[in-house]
């Protein structure tokens, strides 16, 4: 098995690129913009799993290169993890677009422009799965980060029909809608404990979820329901909450 990891060299792409070596013995390609962190990650795996990880420069926002970086691949890969992003200022997103279209071409347009390469390539061959992270931010807007969230809200959605498409081919898309992580993304964040995640967790939830062919996993598991409480609170009431 060969998976390739877009974005790894975030805390839970690590964690994850760590346990599909561990508990599949695969080899990986990992893919991010930071290649000198990246090349010390690919060390640890092989000598840690032994494992072949291969490194590769990839920018999210390069729409015009994803094409190409997908097709010079060899061979291709039998899984793709997407689990770059950008969290961004929401305060600074709302008065300087510059901001808010960084969030958005990361967050939803470069995501949706690496994936359809790879649908179109896993639909052909009717083999393949794809994991990727959108956000439990995504599933209501709120004014702490209603233009992050309203990326991976669209990212959502986009996976769903993408999942639509594919699945009669036989290939699995499966949407990860984290909480809270623990991770240099959220560091200095003052995130409640219970709530938060650890990439290792995150990880655990990930491939439990792809072993059982889970559509849609949250991470931790009671983001579920905390979301299902959220989406029910009258839109009158909940517009008064500070969120």
């Amino acid at each position: 098995m060969v998976v390739m990891v877009l974005g790894a060299n975030s805390d839970s792409a690590k964690a994850v690129a760590r346990k599909f070596a561990s508990a599949e013995h695969a080899d990986l390609y990992l893919a991010s913009r930071d290649m000198e962190t990246l090349t010390i990650t690919a060390t640890d795996l092989e000598i840690r799993y032994g494992v072949k990880a291969k490194t590769m420069r990839f920018d999210a926002a390069d729409w015009d290169s994803h094409h190409s970086f997908y097709e010079n691949l060899d061979p291709k890969p039998d899984g793709v993890v997407v689990a770059f992003g950008y969290l961004g200022a929401q305060e600074k997103a709302q008065t300087n677009f510059g901001e808010a279209l960084r969030i958005m071409e990361i967050n939803y347009l470069g995501a949706v422009s690496i994936l359809e390469a790879i649908a179109s390539d896993f639909e052909r061959r009717g083999h393949g799965f794809v994991i990727a992270f959108s956000s439990v931010a995504g599933e209501r807007g709120r004014q702490s980060n209603y233009i992050y969230g309203s990326a991976k809200g669209a990212f959502t959605v986009y996976l769903s029909g993408l999942r639509n498409r594919l699945s009669r081919r036989g290939v699995h898309v499966m949407t990860v809608l984290p909480g809270f992580i623990r991770s240099r993304m959220t560091e200095g964040m003052d995130l409640p404990e219970r709530l938060t995640a650890t990439p290792e967790e995150v990880a655990e939830d990930v491939y439990r979820g792809y072993r059982r062919k889970r559509d849609i996993v949250y991470t931790k598991w009671f983001w579920r329901w905390i979301m299902v409480i959220i989406k029910w609170i009258p839109e009158a009431v909940f517009k008064r909450l500070r969120l």
